[in-house]
């Protein structure tokens, strides 16, 4: 492998779950490496794939009006067999035959682990571009795809309210976020959602209650809480029981699921992903060896890949006290 920044051939994946705007990410990657005199090779299905050898070389027309498709041209996968040194070796060979000298990988910390696994085991020079609807990666404000989730969603509890009010009735609207918080807070915010439940062991049953009854006597018909579907997806009839059961207050659910996923990346993923793209080609060049295409103060700038392979889980406690300013 090189090690002075001078890439002659680039491999490209991406890796766990997909994300709105990794096809901007893509053509970014192949049209300014081709323009930087690259040889560009797409891999499959993730690093599944690149076990499997399906890896394909790319030029500009195979990135051609792609920009507006959600999910990934290349398609992606979770490996959990990457977690294997073997298995890793075996990668690191794959690639060396096909004399692919650096890797981009799209994806979220599970990608990044394996990929920061495979440089410092074999040298492979890494960019890595967060692609997540989570948000929730560290080293950086911003994953591509998130935007568009949450605008997704948005436009999916509008809807439910027009019901929720025509017909008197609190709806539980479900949205992703396992163990993170930010696509549910965003949503709260832009939806005027009664309340927003977190990713938490002890949910606040008698404040959701609360917040309920108190829309109630001043007059409202409706109530939305927008809850994270935290480590196992379903909570919110858990939500919708304890309301029956305790408060004899009767809620509908809506679980928003994979729609979050899809659907045509916003102009925001679409501009943020494209400079991610360019970006990671520029410092492969430079020389840069093993690195995150973090947005940070509203620039994309390198960071070091060692320092964004952990979940950023915390919640923004201003968004937090935003939520709370606007549902009384």
């Amino acid at each position: 492998m090189t090690s002075n920044g001078g890439i002659k051939k680039l491999g490209i994946l991406c890796s766990g779950g997909d994300s709105p705007g990794m096809n901007c990410a893509i053509r970014s990657l192949v049209r300014t490496a081709i323009g930087d005199g690259i040889e560009v090779y797409g891999i499959r299905r993730g690093y599944s794939g690149l076990l499997e050898g399906a890896i394909e070389k790319m030029n500009e027309s195979s990135v051609g009006n792609i920009l507006h498709y959600g999910g990934t041209i290349l398609q992606t996968s979770r490996c959990p067999e990457f977690h294997e040194a073997e298995i890793r070796k075996e990668a690191f060979n794959i690639l060396k035959r096909k004399k692919i000298d650096a890797l981009a990988v799209i994806g979220g910390n599970g990608s990044f682990n394996g990929a920061h696994a495979l440089h410092t085991e074999h040298g492979i020079p890494i960019a890595a571009l967060p692609g997540t609807i989570d948000n929730d990666i560290t080293g950086t404000n911003y994953t591509i795809g998130f935007d568009t989730a949450v605008q997704t969603a948005v436009d999916a509890v509008d809807k439910i309210r027009d019901t929720a009010s025509s017909h008197a009735r609190t709806f539980i609207v479900e949205v992703m976020g396992r163990s993170s918080a930010a696509i549910a807070l965003h949503v709260g915010v832009c939806t005027g959602a009664e309340n927003v439940v977190v990713p938490s062991d002890n949910i606040p049953f008698d404040q959701i209650a609360s917040d309920i009854k108190r829309g109630i006597k001043r007059g409202k018909n409706s109530s939305i809480i927008i809850c994270a579907e935290g480590k196992v997806p379903g909570l919110s009839y858990k939500i919708q029981e304890n309301l029956k059961d305790n408060h004899d207050i009767d809620a509908h659910v809506c679980i928003l699921g994979h729609i979050q996923r899809g659907g045509n990346p916003s102009a925001l993923d679409r501009f943020i992903a494209s400079r991610m793209g360019y970006v990671a080609i520029k410092e492969l060049l430079a020389g840069n060896q093993a690195f995150v295409t973090a947005f940070v103060e509203g620039e994309v700038t390198p960071a070091p890949l060692k320092d964004c392979l952990a979940k950023r889980n915390e919640y923004l406690p201003h968004t937090v006290d935003l939520v709370r300013a606007l549902s009384i």
